[in-house]
């Protein structure tokens, strides 16, 4: 079994889903740790600094060598100080992640075309799939889509 961290980033958060992995990829997840990290309220440059050093922290006291993230989209709409926002959080994790772990990015259009034969929004509503896919301790509904990048990668 493998030690998998996963990072969503989404505006100001950052979801964040550690599972037990089997070589068998027929074989669920085990969860451990589901949790959200939030940016800190006031200077933007230090709170970023904070969650950057969580991060890694955080990947080097558990041991775990494997990270994988959600990509970035293209967007057909400008971009909005939020998105950008949300850009820079990303890579701020990234860069925390990669300085512990072998790091590996994967969209959601990608994790569409390469699991399954469904959309990645029809897997995470679907209780069942989760009953079958995952064990161990409580996952939430909103951080679904977190554990789906561990899933999605065993086949990617």
């Amino acid at each position: 079994m493998a030690k998998v961290a996963s990072f969503l980033v989404s505006g100001e958060s950052v979801k964040v889903v550690v599972a037990e992995v089997p070589a068998d990829a027929d074989e669920p997840i085990s969860i451990e740790f589901d949790e959200t990290w939030n940016l800190q309220s006031g200077a933007r440059e230090p709170a970023l600094n904070f969650l950057h050093q969580r991060c890694a922290s955080f990947l080097k006291e558990q041991k775990i060598p494997s990270v994988v993230l959600k990509a970035s989209a293209v967007s057909r709409a400008p971009a909005s100080l939020a998105l950008l926002h949300s850009a820079e959080l990303r890579g701020v994790i990234i860069a925390a992640a990669a300085s512990q772990a072998e790091v590996k990015s994967l969209s959601k259009s990608a994790m569409s075309r390469t699991y399954g034969n469904r959309k990645v929004d029809e897997y995470v509503n679907d209780d069942a799939f989760w009953d079958e896919k995952t064990e161990g301790a409580a996952l939430r509904k909103g951080s679904r889509e977190a554990a789906m990048l561990i899933i999605a990668s065993r086949k990617a």
